[in-house]
């Protein structure tokens, strides 16, 4: 056996795993600035009420929380569409106009993704970037940072996005939640984005 102590069971691996999920989002929650999401709640209505739109996109395991996001964006009042991270600039920018808001996540903020924001803003959006790294590349081409940083991942090789990906899934799921409490987007509205299902029965009252 190794000198690093007795080996976990499948469960402990989990739990402890979880655990640094929670550590890690704890430590965020006090590092973040209610101003900040003041200020992108105002960026992105300040482009809908002069008929831009909002983007979402990442590349990697970021991809699959920019999907996330732009649903929830929709179905809580603020349209939002996907924005591929890698084909935008192979054509798909063009789903972008002057005006737009592009949420752009890395963790990193050192990735391809960089080549895609260069190519939004050229042609006139702002940059709201969802990065674990306050000082990267992505964070100084963007209008408005929202920090998702942990300094740890969880799992036994604390490589593979975990605590990280968890991150900027809330700091987005808070930032819809800002957008539709600053809207007043009430339950019947939810319905009628949502009227199927167990969130349809419960957003209609039943």
């Amino acid at each position: 056996m190794s000198g690093d102590g007795p080996k976990r069971s499948p469960g402990e691996s989990a739990l402890a795993a979880l655990d640094v999920a929670l550590s890690e989002l704890a430590d965020l929650r006090g590092r973040l600035d209610p101003s900040v999401f003041d200020a992108a709640v105002s960026l992105i209505l300040a482009a809908e009420a002069a008929g831009g739109r909002l983007h979402v996109t990442g590349i990697g395991k970021p991809e699959h929380v920019a999907h996330y996001a732009a649903s929830l964006f929709s179905s809580t009042g603020t349209p939002a569409v996907f924005l591929h991270g890698t084909e935008a600039i192979h054509g798909s920018a063009g789903q972008v106009v002057a005006g737009d808001v592009v949420i752009a996540i890395s963790n990193s903020g050192e990735t391809e993704l960089l080549a895609t924001v260069e190519a939004v803003r050229a042609l006139g959006a702002r940059i709201i970037a969802v990065t674990g790294n306050p000082k990267s590349a992505l964070a100084k081409a963007a209008d408005l940072v929202l920090e998702a940083g942990t300094s740890r991942e969880g799992g036994g090789l604390g490589l593979a996005p975990r605590a990280s990906v968890a991150a900027e899934l809330l700091v987005l799921a808070a930032l819809s939640a800002a957008l539709e409490a600053t809207k007043g987007f009430d339950k019947a509205s939810y319905h009628a984005r949502h009227p199927a299902g167990a969130l349809g029965r419960k957003s209609k009252g039943q």
